[in-house]
C-alpha cells in the first residue's frame, strides 16, 4: 500500500486571481490534495511535468525560492509518513491532518506582541518596553530570512542558535559603533523563553515536550562589577562648593541623600513625597521596583538636605525634590498602589518623565566627578552600590545590609557588597611581599600606638622588672 506524492496546479483561481499549486497525495490510485504555500499569478509558470525541483518555469521571477518550498513541503509529508509508518498508521488523511495541523500552528510573533500589549494595559511600562524591545528584534530577524511570520512550530533549537547568532550582529543603540551588550542579549533570550513558558504552562498553546529551550542554552550574562566610590570619594564630594540654588547644586543633593538612605533608587526618590516623611524622623515608602515598605530613620545629615527643599506653603503631597510637575496629571496618584491604578498612558507619561530626570542628574554626576577629582562613571545607582562597598568595609553583616536595602535575596546583597574579601586578600598580599620586620621594629611600632602615660607606665615596670632581676642575680 504505496503512497506517492506529486504536485499539480488548481486550475481554479483564487479571489485575487491565482493559481494554488496543490500537492496530490496518492494512495491505491486515490487521491487528496492540499494546498501548498506557493500561488502562481500566470498558469503558464507551472511545468506539471517538471523533475524534481523545477515545478515553476525561469518565467516567475521567484521560481527559484518558490521550487525550493515546494521541494520542502513534499519532503514534510514524505517524512510524516515515514513516521506514520512505523506505527501502522499511513493513510493519505492521516498524512493529511497532520501536515494540516502543522500549518496551522499558531503564530508566536502574534502570541508575543499580544503578550506585550497586555503587559502595557496592565500598566508594566518598564517591562512592556523590553518585550517591545525582543518582538522589535525577532521581526527584523524574520525580515531578513524573508518571513513574514513566526509559527510555534518553526520554533527549534536550531532556529534558536541562528537567532542568537543575529543578536550578536546587531549595533547598540546607545553606542552605534558597537554591538549588543551580552546583557542584552541574555535579556532577549530569557523574555523568548519567558514567553514559550507562558504558552505552555497558562495559554496551553503548547505542549511541554515541543519547548525548544529544553535542548538549548545560551549564556546567563554575569552582571558587570559595578563602580563604586569608597569613603573618601563621597568625603570629596561632600566637600565640593557649588552655587547654592543651581542645577548641579541640586543633582549633588540628590547623590548624597540617596547615599545617605541606604541607596533610594533614582524612581524612587524623584518621586517622594512630603508625606513619606514621619513626625518621628524616619523616611518611609514603597519601593517602586521590588514593592517592598521600607522605613529608615534620618540621620544630620539627610536632615541638613530636607532642610533646603522645606517650605513653609509646602503640602504634605507635595514632592520633596523640585523635580516633577505637583500639578501633573499623574500627581494625583500618592500613593504606589494609587499608582497602580492610574491609565497605561499616565503610567507611560511618569516613567518617562521620571526616567528624563535621571538622565539629566547623571548628566551632572559626570560633571561632580570630574571637579571632585574622581576618576570614574559616576551613576545615579551608583550610590547604592556606595553604601553596600563602604558598609562592608565597615564590617556590617551581610544579613543586617540585605534587610537595609530591601533585597529578597542574600545574593543579590553579597553582589553589592562584592565578590571578594578585600580586607582578608591585603593581609594575604602582604604576608608575601611586605619584607619581614625585626622584633625590635615589631616592638617600637606596638609601643608608638601607646598614649604617652601608658607608655610611660611600660617603661618604668621594665626598668623594675630589669633591676629585680639583677638583684635576684648577685644573690645567687
Amino acid at each position: 500500500m504505496g503512497i506517492t506524492f506529486n504536485l499539480e496546479l488548481n486550475n481554479k483561481p483564487t479571489k485575487n486571481k491565482t493559481y494554488v499549486v496543490l500537492l496530490r497525495i496518492t494512495q491505491d490510485k486515490k487521491h487528496i490534495r492540499k494546498k501548498t504555500t506557493v500561488e502562481l499569478k500566470s498558469k503558464n509558470d507551472f511545468n506539471p511535468k517538471a523533475k524534481q525541483g523545477n515545478w515553476i518555469r525561469t518565467s516567475e521571477p521567484n521560481h527559484k525560492k518558490w521550487n525550493q518550498d515546494l521541494a520542502d513541503e513534499i519532503e514534510d509529508a514524505k517524512n510524516t509518513y515515514k513516521k506514520l509508518r512505523n506505527s501502522g498508521l499511513a493513510t493519505k488523511e492521516l498524512i493529511k491532518e497532520k501536515i494540516t495541523s502543522a500549518d496551522t500552528s499558531p503564530s508566536f510573533l502574534e502570541f508575543a506582541r499580544q503578550r506585550t500589549k497586555d503587559i502595557y494595559n496592565e500598566g508594566g511600562y518598564r517591562n512592556f518596553k523590553k518585550y517591545n524591545g525582543f518582538c522589535n528584534k525577532l521581526y527584523t530577524y524574520l525580515t531578513e530570512i524573508n518571513k513574514k511570520d513566526l509559527l510555534f512550530s518553526e520554533i527549534t533549537t536550531a532556529f534558536l542558535a541562528k537567532f542568537e547568532a543575529h543578536l550578536y550582529t546587531l549595533h547598540n543603540i546607545r553606542n552605534p559603533e558597537a554591538t549588543l551588550h551580552p546583557s542584552t542579549i541574555s535579556l532577549t533570550l530569557r523574555i523568548f523563553k519567558t514567553l514559550i513558558n507562558r504558552a505552555i504552562s497558562v495559554e496551553k498553546i503548547i505542549k511541554p515536550e515541543m519547548n525548544p529551550f529544553l535542548g538549548f542554552k545560551y549564556a546567563q550574562e554575569k552582571s558587570a562589577m559595578k563602580e563604586k566610590l569608597n569613603s573618601v570619594e563621597i568625603e570629596l564630594i561632600e566637600n565640593l562648593d557649588l552655587p547654592e540654588g543651581s542645577l548641579i547644586w541640586h543633582c549633588k543633593n540628590y547623590f548624597l541623600f540617596s547615599y545617605y538612605m541606604a541607596g533610594i533608587r533614582a524612581g524612587d526618590l524623584i518621586q517622594l513625597r512630603w508625606s513619606n516623611i514621619t513626625t518621628d524622623g524616619r523616611l518611609e515608602y514603597r519601593m517602586g521596583k521590588t514593592m517592598k515598605d521600607r522605613s529608615i530613620k534620618l540621620h544630620e545629615k539627610p536632615k541638613s538636605i530636607l532642610k533646603w527643599y522645606y517650605k513653609e506653603n509646602s503640602k504634605p503631597t507635595d514632592y520633596i525634590f523640585p523635580l516633577l510637575d505637583n500639578d501633573a496629571p499623574y500627581a494625583k496618584a500618592i500613593t504606589e498602589d494609587q499608582r497602580a491604578t492610574l491609565p497605561p498612558d499616565m503610567i507611560k507619561k511618569l516613567l518617562n518623565d521620571v526616567n528624563s530626570k535621571n538622565v539629566l542628574i547623571n548628566k551632572y554626576l559626570k560633571k561632580i566627578a570630574t571637579l571632585a577629582g574622581i576618576i570614574k562613571n559616576i551613576s545615579f545607582h551608583i550610590s547604592r552600590h556606595s553604601f553596600a562597598r563602604i558598609a562592608k568595609d565597615r564590617r556590617v553583616d551581610s544579613n543586617h545590609l540585605k534587610n537595609i536595602l530591601g533585597h529578597s535575596d542574600i545574593k543579590i546583597t553579597e553582589a553589592y557588597m562584592g565578590n571578594f574579601d578585600t580586607e582578608e586578600t591585603d593581609k594575604v598580599m602582604d604576608s608575601i611581599f611586605e619584607k619581614a620586620e625585626d622584633g625590635k621594629e615589631k616592638i617600637k611600632k606596638m609601643l608608638k600606638q601607646l598614649a604617652p602615660s601608658d607608655l610611660e607606665e611600660v617603661l618604668r615596670e621594665m626598668k623594675q622588672g630589669k633591676s629585680d632581676d639583677n638583684s635576684e642575680a648577685s644573690k645567687q
